[in-house]
């Protein structure tokens, strides 16, 4: 990052690489083997995708906030061991200090849908 905080720039092709889905999470699970606090996921990106894994730093919302919900992912990261959890996708959120701000597609997005 430069010293504005800016990341450097790049062009619309590496941009168009990072292939960002329309999932809904399906399953919460405890994670106590996680160094800072996060929840395991089992999100749902519709019939062509299926389901993946996810491990999110998210613990500011409850179980049963993120059960259910529709969420946006990078589906095309190589997937990442995280202790014990094969993480294969990538859920996406803002930073507000310490805390991770889950990003909303919008209420009529379907799982499956592609950001772009």
């Amino acid at each position: 990052m430069s010293d504005d905080g800016a990341a450097p720039e790049i062009t619309f092709d590496d941009f168009a690489k990072v292939d960002i889905r329309v999932g809904r999470i399906v399953a919460v699970e405890d994670f106590p083997e996680a160094r800072k606090p996060a929840w395991k996921l089992r999100i749902d990106f519709g019939p062509q995708l299926g389901e993946k894994r996810s491990s999110a730093q998210i613990k500011n919302y409850s179980r049963e906030q993120l059960e259910g919900r529709l969420v946006l992912a990078v589906v095309n990261f190589p997937p990442r061991q995280i202790g014990p959890v094969r993480s294969e996708v990538l859920t996406l959120g803002t930073y507000s200090g310490d805390v991770v701000l889950l990003v909303d597609p919008g209420a009529d997005a379907q799982p499956g849908d592609r950001l772009g």
